[in-house]
């Protein structure tokens, strides 16, 4: 399966609790900081829940 590539653009400061808790669950802690996951729809939704928060890399 494919993976996608996620970096932190923006602080996770001043951000309600649940845009906290899914860049924790993406394994995502400070700006700059980037992971690797398979390219899943689970995935896909939470990028998409803090896409203003992140960037994905290709």
């Amino acid at each position: 399966m494919a993976t996608i590539k996620i970096k932190q653009v923006k602080s996770r400061n001043n951000r309600p609790i649940d845009q906290k808790r899914t860049l924790d669950s993406l394994g995502l802690h400070r700006i700059n900081n980037v992971v690797e996951h398979e390219d899943t729809p689970s995935i896909r939704g939470m990028i998409r829940k803090v896409q203003h928060l992140v960037e994905v890399i290709d």
